[in-house]
């Protein structure tokens, strides 16, 4: 997995467990993936090490990773999004009998 394609996912990531990290975490990672400060200015305005930085930054990645194989938000939610736009293509071309099949399999698949 190429640099960008991993931060992407990180992002993705954050978005469902990043209350889960702590507030440090949260800041740390937020400062790193979407402000674009440096390791550097980042321990600078937390007063630590860039090293500190860096040990926190990859704590958090793994425990986003973790959260994401034992609960699989992301990945019932990808689903649930793919599932929607083809209803939606479905519902658009006036297959209604189908659509409403997929709707019965959605409703399975949630319960």
């Amino acid at each position: 997995m190429d640099e960008l394609s991993k931060n992407e996912r990180l992002g993705d990531l954050f978005a469902f467990y990043g209350p889960l990290l702590t507030a440090g975490q949260q800041a740390y990672f937020e400062e790193y993936y979407y402000d674009d400060l440096s390791l550097s200015e980042i321990a600078e305005n937390h007063g630590v090490s860039r090293a500190a930085v860096y040990d926190n930054l990859k704590r958090s990645s793994r425990s986003l990773e973790k959260d994401e194989r034992l609960l699989g938000l992301k990945v019932k939610n990808d689903q649930l999004l793919a599932n929607l736009q083809q209803l939606e293509q479905l519902v658009k071309s006036g297959d209604l009998q189908t659509a409403a099949a997929k709707i019965e399999k959605i409703e399975q698949q949630l319960n």
